[in-house]
């Protein structure tokens, strides 16, 4: 949008903040989904997600790579044209964007997708496991982490 700072940070000590920072800009996340999907060239991303402006997506595209969340690879040099891979950082959003459907899929309408279980074909739910005590849990809370590198400097 005109006169938008995209650059804006949170400037918080907080993990959802920061995270924020990094993927919370308008398209970014669908960028992302696309990628989890498949689509990896430029026009397929911009095919796929109808209204973004092309200076827009190569705008998040570069900072999705500056982040280490994608890779480019040139496979065109005339005209130059790049495919974007997510990196193991990037696949790691992939249960944010899930977690996402499944709460639009709960509390908006209409659904326009589910996520499902590929061996039953129900809706799956997110659920917390604890590998310390082997078990799943609902009793979560946010404590102070042990080593809290924040720097709010940046």
């Amino acid at each position: 949008m005109k006169g938008e700072d995209m650059s804006k940070k949170y400037n918080l000590a907080c993990n959802i903040a920061k995270t924020l920072d990094i993927i919370g800009d308008r398209w970014t996340l669908l960028i992302i989904r696309d990628l989890l999907e498949g689509k990896n060239k430029f026009n397929e991303i911009k095919e796929s997600l109808k209204g973004i402006a092309p200076n827009i997506l190569s705008d998040r595209l570069q900072s999705l790579e500056k982040e280490g969340i994608i890779v480019s690879n040139l496979y065109s040099q005339h005209p130059p044209r790049f495919e974007y891979k997510l990196t193991k950082k990037g696949e790691d959003l992939r249960h944010v964007i899930h977690a996402l459907g499944i709460w639009g899929n709960k509390y908006l309408s209409p659904t326009y997708f589910e996520l499902v279980h590929k061996q039953c074909g129900h809706q799956v739910q997110v659920q917390y496991f604890c590998p310390n005590c082997n078990a799943t849990v609902k009793d979560i809370h946010y404590v102070k982490a042990a080593t809290s590198n924040s720097n709010l400097s940046s």
